[in-house]
């Protein structure tokens, strides 16, 4: 079975997250790791929400394990209308469906290339290939595996997101906070009898929307970014609202952290609004210098880049001590929660190929 042919299949199956139903991609997938002679282990964070890891040993316990990782859940298909399959359709030389490039196209090829190389028979070094459930709500599976200890030795990692097939060294940060304000209730034709809630957190998303991180320009990630993505309050129109709350979201590059980010937010929102963290990811940055590289840019020549978004790898690579890290996968980043999403079925494959051919290298098969 081609890469292809393996992510049109995972494509089949319904992953959307929420509520994830990631249990028939790992049963698939579980069965055909360890069928070509992989060790496999299921852990659930959640009740019913399985991350699996596959393990090839290499003969020697010292060398590090190659991680190739992916995620199994997708996003919601969204209120649009599909002119495509949203579960999975060959057509010119593209995969539609929802997870096509984000990224099931890219767990079709870590698997597919793993396949590959333990038909090869067993090498140096080893393969741990990671595969989570719930990415899409803040890397929950991998945050869990992250501080569960289940995890190997890895010395470098390779992470299929979405990159037009080209390996990139670089993504940003995330903060995710949620601000709120507390008010009192009254009825709507008296509101000098309560609160209203909404008025200070409007001036605080105002107030927010012209913050200066005031961080320098990072070479290969560029600036911060800071977005309100939601805001909420009250509970109907002739109510003075006595809660509101918006939640923040917030790109991260070297020099800014979580904490820092946080002070410079609660100081432009000002103490009626209080804002708490609920995801403080860092950025995960490659040196160019990495001697690693010469071998990942042999295998698919690239310049130096980035991507925008975040990836498991937030949670993974320190995991691993923070081993060389690249974001390499098949799919287009611009599809990524797209209706009508496509990757090129010509990229899946070759995707496979090169993976093949940089765990090969790391194995010293």
């Amino acid at each position: 079975m081609s890469a292809l042919d393996l992510a049109l299949e995972l494509v089949r199956l319904e992953t959307v997250n929420p509520p994830g139903n990631e249990t028939p991609a790992v049963d698939l997938l579980a069965a055909r790791l360890e069928a070509a002679g992989l060790a496999v282990e299921r852990h659930e964070h959640a009740p019913g929400r399985p991350n699996l890891i596959a393990r090839l040993p290499g003969r020697d316990d010292g060398r590090a394990a190659l991680c190739m990782t992916g995620h199994l859940d997708t996003v919601p298909l969204g209120g649009a209308p599909w002119s495509r399959e949203p579960f999975g359709e060959l057509a010119d030389g593209r995969l539609f469906g929802r997870g096509a490039s984000d990224m099931k196209g890219g767990v079709a090829a870590i698997v597919v290339a793993a396949e590959r190389v333990a038909a090869l028979g067993r090498g140096e070094a080893g393969l741990e290939l990671v595969l989570t459930a719930a990415e899409e709500t803040g890397c929950e599976g991998a945050r869990w595996l992250a501080g569960s200890g289940v995890l190997g030795r890895a010395g470098a990692v390779l992470v299929a997101e979405p990159t037009g097939g080209l390996p990139l060294l670089a993504h940003k940060g995330v903060l995710f906070a949620r601000a709120s304000t507390e008010g009192v209730s009254a009825h709507g034709s008296a509101p000098h009898l309560g609160r209203n809630a909404i008025y200070p957190l409007a001036r605080a998303v105002v107030a927010l929307a012209d913050l200066d991180l005031a961080v320098p320009l990072h070479p290969l990630l560029g600036a911060p970014t800071l977005n309100v993505g939601t805001i909420a309050g009250g509970s109907g129109v002739n109510l003075v609202p006595d809660r509101a709350e918006a939640q923040i979201d917030v790109r991260t590059v070297p020099g800014l952290t979580g904490a820092m980010v946080l002070d410079r937010l609660r100081a432009a929102a000002g103490p009626e609004v209080a804002i708490e963290p609920w995801i403080d990811l860092a950025p995960v940055v490659t040196d160019p210098g990495e001697p690693w590289l010469r071998t990942v840019y042999d295998i698919r020549p690239a310049e130096p880049g980035a991507v925008s978004y975040f990836t498991d790898a937030a949670a993974l690579t320190p995991a691993y001590g923070n081993p060389p890290t690249v974001i390499w996968g098949p799919g287009e980043a611009d599809q990524a929660h797209q209706t009508d999403e496509w990757a090129s079925a010509e990229l899946i494959d070759a995707a496979a190929n090169d993976y093949f051919e940089l765990a090969r290298r790391w194995c010293g098969l």
